[in-house]
């Protein structure tokens, strides 16, 4: 390049004296020096690296009442039991505490939220009392978000106020199933959706082509034939003044991608028009396994269409360099047998299929190992083995595993070292940092997972999860490097990153006693560094590659 850059300069310059050319010369290379300082350069959007993140998932009904003029719609006043109406959390309280910096100050990276689609208006009782679908997996109309919630303008000022913090966001979508029928919520043509079979899930069949329960009408996504709008969709987008826009937009879609009109194409273009429209950064996609893999392969195309369309035009979002990104919940998945999903008499890699990252249903009970056998199992699977080309989502619990790790919250500083310290991607389940009961008195089924936020409470817990959070979100090593062990006692090891030119390593004791004791750090930071254990924010330097610590809180984190 430089070569041509003189060419030129003598073409239209004429330079004729070797001073002159000298001069110039080191003049290109002090610039060319300089360019290519500002190229390698990593900045905080080139050092993430979605194996290390920690996404905050909540549910928005649960979490924070930003606006109490939207608590109830389509009159939900029935009353039910146990925690199973709407309470009033929203969209506007979960930017509320964007806002705050309540998500920075944990470390978070990605923020995933229950479902945002409209839901069914009536309420089902599933043998535990009447229950609304304060949670979001009923969908009713896939084109509307529900005004319990917000607006489009509280979703779109959502978006970018996560983004303004560095703060990517996952939408939780469902193509499988529409809501239940309700008095008050019609089934869905027929040629949509099935309402039998129930799955009995022994075999592949009996847990794809099927409802997952009673009352939850299956989405015909194998319909190869052509289908008409819901009339009762039809309707409504008439009443709401825009049907024609709708048919419009419909229209330009199955032209340009030539997909026949049948349900799953239907449902992708209505999920994906959410990319288009507000920047959303990836999706966590619901019931994986209980839909043909090739459905999500044909959302994963369409997605990332629609996030490059969207990232053409605004230059400002915080993922320049990112792909669109999807998570998938297949129920189940363990990320230590490997890649595909055994449904007893077939297997099927769903990271074939679309998908970035599977929830990994295994860790709640790996983590009763103890930390080295822990986080070596993982590094070898997630770093060096069979995942290394993708990752996975640990958790501690979640809205609907009955069996989490820790139920009782008795292991709770535990629960966030083990977690936050693990490797592959983490998933804080809102009230995991604040302790929050999963055991309601009361409530019966999933709704003792789905309390409401208890904030305020257990400030120490709070700051642990804080500490490492933050050390975590600095550090891509942490849950994209690789793990090794320094020594047994005290427990340490190190944890080191090399990718695309950036270099990360942190060393880590754990069960620490508060006497001095000597940690050896010689294989990652000289002699005469100066060492930072954020955790007590003390300083200590590096001498013959060891660093003299004392914790009173029995672990230190120690970075450069």
């Amino acid at each position: 390049m430089i070569f041509f850059i003189i060419i030129f300069y003598f073409c239209f310059n004429q330079i004729d004296n070797v001073m002159g050319l000298r001069n110039f010369i080191i003049g290109l290379l002090l610039i060319a020096t300089a360019l290519q300082s500002c190229d390698n350069k990593v900045t905080d959007k080139e050092i993430f690296d979605w194996k290390n993140a920690t996404v905050y998932f909540m549910l928005t009904d649960r979490f924070v009442n930003g606006d109490e003029s939207n608590d109830v719609n389509f009159n939900r006043n029935d009353s039910t039991v146990g925690l199973r109406s709407f309470m009033g959390g929203d969209l506007a309280g979960i930017t509320q505490k964007i806002k705050e910096g309540y998500f920075n100050n944990l470390g978070v990276d990605a923020l995933w939220f229950s479902p945002v689609n409209e839901q069914i208006h009536g309420w089902v009782d599933e043998g535990q009392g009447a229950t609304y679908a304060f949670h979001g997996y009923w969908i009713r109309d896939w084109t509307s978000i529900e005004p319990s919630w917000g607006t489009e303008d509280e979703l779109k000022n959502l978006v970018k106020n996560a983004h303004k913090n560095g703060i990517r966001v996952l939408l939780d979508v469902i193509i499988n199933h529409t809501g239940p029928v309700t008095e008050k919520d019609p089934v869905w043509p027929s040629d949509w959706v099935r309402t039998e079979p129930q799955c009995t899930y022994q075999d592949y069949e009996s847990t794809v082509f099927c409802t997952l329960v009673k009352n939850l009408p299956d989405v015909i996504t194998e319909q190869t034939e052509e289908v008409e709008l819901p009339p009762d969709l039809i309707a409504k987008w008439k009443k709401e003044g825009r049907l024609e826009k709708e048919i419009k937009e419909l229209d330009a879609f199955f032209v340009r991608t030539g997909y026949p009109r049948t349900p799953r194409y239907y449902i992708i273009k209505w999920i994906t028009d959410f990319i288009r429209k507000y920047g959303i950064d990836g999706f966590r996609v619901d019931t994986v396994k209980h839909t043909e893999a090739d459905v999500w392969s044909d959302l994963a195309t369409e997605s990332k269409i629609a996030f490059a369309e969207w990232k053409s035009t605004h230059k400002e979002a915080i993922h320049e360099n990112q792909e669109f990104f999807i998570l998938g919940e297949t129920y189940n998945y363990n990320a230590l047998n490997g890649k595909d999903f055994d449904f007893g008499d077939r297997k099927v890699n769903y990271f074939d299929n679309g998908f970035d990252s599977q929830i990994n249903f295994g860790f709640k009970g790996d983590a009763n190992m103890d930390y080295e056998q822990l986080f070596s199992k993982y590094s070898n699977q997630l770093i060096n083995g069979e995942l290394s080309d993708v990752t996975t989502m640990n958790y501690i619990s979640s809205h609907d595993d009955s069996w989490p790790f820790d139920k009782e919250r008795k292991r709770t500083f535990e629960s966030a070292t083990k977690l936050m310290l693990c490797p592959g991607q983490v998933q804080i389940y809102y009230g995991d940092e604040t302790a929050r009961p999963l055991i309601i008195e009361g409530a019966q089924g999933d709704v003792n997972l789905r309390g409401k936020m208890n904030w305020g409470e257990n400030p120490g817990l709070l700051a642990h999860w804080q500490k490492l959070g933050q050390f975590r979100h600095r550090h891509p090593a942490i849950g994209a490097g690789e793990h090794k062990i320094i020594s047994n006692e005290p427990y340490t090891f190190a944890r080191t990153y090399n990718k695309n030119g950036y270099q990360d390593q942190v060393v880590i004791a754990l069960g620490l006693e508060r006497e001095p004791v000597s940690i050896n750090v010689a294989d990652y930071f000289k002699d005469g560094e100066r060492l930072t254990d954020v955790y007590s924010n003390t300083v200590y330097n590096v001498t013959d590659g060891k660093v003299m610590v004392e914790s009173t809180d029995g672990i230190v984190l120690l970075e450069k």
